[in-house]
């Protein structure tokens, strides 16, 4: 599960970022930039070295992720 949510929360992330960045909101930017960056920071190794199985739930949360991103932003601004 871990695995899972680590994905889930970048991903839901880069889903915001994009959003951020096409509306020039700076600061958003920073700070969630400045997120992704970190959690891919612990991943990266984590991933590289893992199972089939990992790397598929690691998949599974990226998908999940940002689609809740989305989700979350359109609860936010509407």
């Amino acid at each position: 599960m871990k695995t899972f949510f680590t994905s889930f929360f970048q991903v839901g992330l880069v889903a915001i970022n994009t959003y951020l960045i096409t509306h020039l909101y700076w600061l958003g930017i920073f700070i969630v930039s400045f997120l992704i960056s970190l959690l891919w920071a612990f991943n990266v190794s984590k991933i590289a070295i893992s199972t089939t199985n990992q790397k598929l739930t690691y998949a599974l949360g990226a998908g999940c992720g940002a689609i809740c991103g989305l989700i979350i932003l359109q609860l936010i601004l509407n």
